[in-house]
């Protein structure tokens, strides 16, 4: 699939560049680059999928997966509180097109988000 071959969290997922801080079968979970608070954890399918449009029956265990990683490692990091985010398209604020969950923690946020 070639927009896997040139997929960023391709490459992050398959040990090329960055550095996981999880790892399952199914999901890998490393910091944000950029990140937006204290804690900003990115969650993401070893499955090459644009976005969550792309989600389909099948994908029901990794849909599970990424919601009870991100549970995890909140606990791992202490948060009792935390915000997850998962846009959908460029309008969304989607910027790389791999689905991906952020856990973001360690701060107040506010509501309505921007």
């Amino acid at each position: 699939m070639a927009a896997a071959d040139n997929c960023l969290f391709c490459r992050i997922v398959a040990g090329e560049m960055g550095a996981c801080i999880y790892e399952d079968d199914l999901v890998a979970a490393f910091e944000d680059i950029q990140p937006q608070a204290p804690h900003h954890t990115l969650i993401v399918p070893r499955e090459h999928l644009a976005s969550s449009a792309e989600f389909a029956p099948q994908h029901e265990a990794l849909a599970g997966r990424l919601l009870l990683t991100a549970a995890r490692l909140a606990r791992e990091k202490g948060l009792e509180s935390y915000r997850l985010v998962m846009n959908c398209g460029e309008e969304a604020g989607q910027s790389v097109f791999h689905i991906h969950l952020h856990m973001l923690g360690g701060r107040t946020f506010g509501w309505p988000p921007g």
